[in-house]
């Protein structure tokens, strides 16, 4: 008998085996060798399990070559990503192109954003378009025509009101991620006026200087509270020059008289949209590459906010970019579908957007409420998934301390490492053995078609890139930049699924690293020094700003980010940490901080760190916030008991967590001196609401230092060095 293994294989395997034997039989007798007539005798002459037997091995093998997995096909040298550009003091650029030349756009019917979607309304046949849910409820889709519609509506409506269709006209967006959003944006360009998002988190102060610095007249706001907060300003007139607020939301008659008061006229925007049917439109007035689109006000960490102002042709320069990169491994389609969580206030979000509907894909929005959000895509589905790399780390944590114990855990880094050495070859897939014991549920929770993850804003640990690339079983690329740059001038090449660098520029963009003398950074020697961009994605200013304009932008052009990094011998870009957060101990050696707390951060039971020092002190100290779901249990393992209060007061448990992260620190190379030497545990995450985030999730190194100040000073007096 033929072993059981073989019955679960498909008939139709069988019946190929059998047209390929009756293929072979009828070449061997054209070849009228001698040897036939043994070999036809010898199968007669098998018992018939034998012959079945023999048919499933074969079936077993030419099943395996035909769904065997492929390695992505890299679209360059692997150990060549990058090349220097000659007579341009050690500038770098992609190697990925057909010119010599930047790209400055990918289609030549989309070089301004107002195109972009036009060239996907004509794509998708008037398919769906901007998508949204209620609470429990399937998404509801708009169309591209109504979309467009909406929008031309809307522009009109705004001439009417007294805006003129020229890149002088500056028009607020106040509001979270949903439909309108677009639908405004979209406004704005169908009469080439320019978009200047606002956004709550950056404090009264920072919106009170956009509306004056950008002279904006006009805001487009989602909800009431948010016309009240510019109703406040007006009153005490500190925004003169705001005429008009439009709510998304409906809104009670109260708000639209103390409007009146003030001499702010209220309306809701289907009010201002002029009607369908009438025929007082105005004529378009499309913008060209050069006019501006954007004028995006960075939160920084401290003083003002700075107004980035970014061309129509920066933002298509940057997603053309992107798509030089990825042409060849994984295009954009019409059937995909993106889920919305990052703020559109961002350049990042706003950037793979365009990228999605510039091909006709569809954009769905999640509530509102990130705790929601998985909710939201097991609803939606999406295929591709931008994020950062906070929320990745919380995937991360979150898989783990569900593996309660060390079989189960044993099991999943087993498993992991499985899928990690396919990765190492190049192969990405979600269908193998240790996907359907074990990762499904994991992708499940994604919507289970996620074929993309984009991560941007800070530095990723190379621990969790590795297992989620690993354990999703999709693509995931990391890029890097910042607004000045439209969102990115380094992108992932496919096919490289290292860690620990930033991939390669963009085909957009040249990279040079310049000398930082005064932290003795030298790029002859190749140990890290300030990265500066330059090509068609590069900002043109900051908006009245020329002093920090000049800061940035140097006379021929190249954009100082103020991050250290490094060339690889591959030519991909390492990040070290930002030039103004280095900073000297009171022995003279240089910190980076940011690179200390990403290696920290890999500790199971820590979801933020803050590490802190300066000159005046020989040592370094830090702020932990433990990881509310993972620690307990972490705690438990090691002897300690109580609530998730309690163990953050528990200085024995403090200990253990200072422990791990220093074992960490000497794992990953780090001298003595960049070693914490005490921490404090804090229970409450560092969050955007609480000012000690940036609305990118960047830490707000000086909010940290002075929140903390009382206990930074407490744990430098309980240590003597």
């Amino acid at each position: 008998m033929f072993p059981l293994f073989f019955y679960p294989f498909h008939r139709c395997c069988f019946s190929q085996l059998g047209w390929l034997l009756m293929q072979a039989q009828e070449i061997l007798r054209s070849l009228r060798l001698p040897e036939f007539d043994d070999l036809s005798q010898f199968f007669r002459n098998l018992p018939a399990t034998a012959l079945v037997g023999i048919g499933a091995f074969a079936a077993v093998v030419a099943y395996w070559f035909a769904s065997r997995p492929r390695a992505v096909k890299p679209p360059c040298d692997l150990c060549m990503q990058s090349e220097e550009v000659e007579g341009l003091a050690g500038a770098r650029r992609s190697v990925i192109g057909d010119s010599p030349q930047l790209l400055t756009h990918y289609y030549d019917d989309a070089r301004t954003m107002y195109e972009v979607f036009r060239r996907g309304f004509s794509i998708s046949e008037n398919g769906p378009c901007l998508g949204f849910r209620k609470p429990k409820q399937p998404y509801q889709w708009l169309s591209y025509k109504e979309v467009s519609l909406r929008s031309e509506a809307l522009g009109s409506g705004l001439l009417q009101q007294g805006c003129k269709p020229c890149t002088k006209q500056f028009i607020g967006v106040f509001a979270q991620n949903r439909p309108e959003w677009i639908i405004s944006e979209l406004a704005c360009y169908t009469y080439s006026m320019v978009v200047v998002p606002l956004y709550d988190t950056l404090g009264p102060g920072a919106i009170r200087y956009i509306v004056n610095t950008a002279d904006i007249s006009t805001v487009i706001c989602d909800k009431p509270e948010k016309a009240r907060i510019l109703l406040d300003h007006v009153e005490r007139r500190e925004t003169p020059g705001l005429r008009s607020i439009i709510l998304m939301d409906p809104f009670e008659k109260e708000l639209t008289e103390r409007g009146k008061r003030c001499g702010v006229c209220i309306q809701t925007m289907q009010e201002v949209e002029v009607s369908l049917l009438s025929l007082s439109f105005y004529c378009f007035f499309p913008p060209r590459p050069e006019d501006l689109s954007i004028v995006c006000f960075t939160s920084g960490t401290t003083g003002n906010p700075k107004g980035a102002m970014l061309t129509h042709g920066n933002v298509v320069a940057d997603f053309s970019g992107f798509l030089k990169v990825t042409e060849k491994v994984i295009f954009p389609r019409q059937d995909d579908v993106l889920i919305s969580f990052l703020p559109l206030a961002h350049m990042f979000e706003r950037v793979i957007q365009s990228v999605v509907y510039c091909h006709g894909g569809r954009i769905g929005f999640f509530q509102g409420d990130i705790r929601l959000l998985s909710d939201d895509m097991k609803a939606l589905r999406p295929t591709i998934f931008p994020v950062v790399p906070r929320l990745l780390n919380r995937m991360y944590d979150k898989i783990f301390s569900q593996a309660d114990t060390s079989l189960k855990r044993w099991i999943l880094e087993f498993a992991a490492r499985r899928k990690k050495a396919e990765v190492r070859n190049g192969i990405i897939r979600n269908d193998s053995l240790w996907d359907k014991l074990f990762f499904n549920k994991i992708q499940a929770s994604l919507g289970g078609c996620v074929r993309m993850i984009v991560t941007g804003a800070a530095p990723a640990s190379p621990t969790v890139l590795g297992f989620l690339r690993a354990a999703l079983g999709c693509q995931v690329y990391e890029g890097y930049g910042q607004t000045e740059c439209t969102a990115g001038c380094t992108f992932t090449t496919p096919g490289d699924w290292t860690s620990g660098h930033v991939g390669a520029p963009l085909p957009c963009n040249l990279i040079r690293l310049k000398d930082v003398e005064e932290l003795n950074y030298f790029a002859s020697k190749g140990e890290g020094e300030v990265i500066c961009v330059k090509g068609p994605n590069v900002f043109k200013g900051y908006l009245k700003d020329k002093e920090r304009t000049a800061e940035a932008l140097d006379q021929e052009g190249w954009l100082h980010t103020g991050d250290i990094g490094k060339w690889l011998p591959n030519g991909t870009l390492k990040i070290i940490d930002r030039k103004k957060h280095i900073f000297k101990l009171a022995q003279g050696e240089y910190i980076a901080p940011e690179k200390i707390e990403n290696i920290y951060i890999r500790s199971d039971p820590v979801a933020q760190i803050y590490v802190h020092g300066d000159s005046l002190q020989a040592f370094l100290v830090g702020i932990v916030v433990p990881d509310a779901e993972v620690m307990p249990g972490w705690a438990k393992k090691r002897g300690f008991e109580g609530t998730y209060a309690e163990l953050c007061k528990n200085k024995e448990l403090q200990q253990a967590i200072m422990e791990d992260m220093v074992r960490l620190g000497k794992e990953s190379g780090l001298h003595s001196f960049e070693q914490v030497k005490a921490i404090y545990i804090h229970s409450e995450m560092f969050s955007v609401q609480n000012g000690l985030l940036t609305p990118t999730l960047k830490a707000k190194r000086p909010e940290l230092r002075d929140y903390f100040k009382k206990q930074i000073e407490e744990l430098y007096s309980s240590i003597s060095i």
